[in-house]
């Protein structure tokens, strides 16, 4: 059951966010991917992965593709997009509820800046704060995650 908030400017529908549920659970499983990793314990990421364990997959190595990735793709969102994602992640702190959607949009709106891939992704929580923010609002990743997880 979504929560009564005032759907986005420029939105159809009754939806409050102008970012799909989908794009956010895509981000939600890439950031999980990203939060498990590990400290480098395997200082010679070029020696043979298979003599290793692959254990460097695990590692948090400055190059990691994940996070390139999820960067990337935050980065290829609209504005108003990502101004809802942090909105979603503050949502999911427990510092707000879901009636205080427009409140936490416009003060997201004016803390917007061409940083908000770094600043989300230097969230430690930013999965689990993602996910009880799109419930708060009624959403829910399970059939996202069905047959990618």
């Amino acid at each position: 059951m979504q929560a009564n908030i005032p759907p986005a400017a420029d939105s159809d529908d009754e939806s409050p966010l102008s970012i799909s549920p989908e794009k956010v659970c895509f981000i939600i499983v890439k950031a999980r991917e990203f939060d498990v990793k590990d400290e480098v314990t395997e200082p010679d990421p070029g020696s043979n992965p298979s003599d290793d364990g692959d254990i460097e997959v695990l590692e948090d190595h400055g190059d990691d593709p994940v996070e390139e990735e999820l960067a990337s793709f935050i980065d290829a969102l609209t504005q108003d997009e990502q101004i809802d994602l942090v909105t979603l992640a503050w949502l999911g702190r427990d510092d707000y509820v879901a009636d205080d959607w427009a409140d936490v949009r416009e003060e997201a709106a004016q803390a917007y800046n061409r940083r908000t891939a770094d600043y989300l992704l230097g969230l430690p929580l930013l999965s689990d704060f993602l996910e009880e923010g799109l419930s708060l609002l009624g959403y829910s990743c399970e059939e996202f995650e069905e047959g990618r997880l």
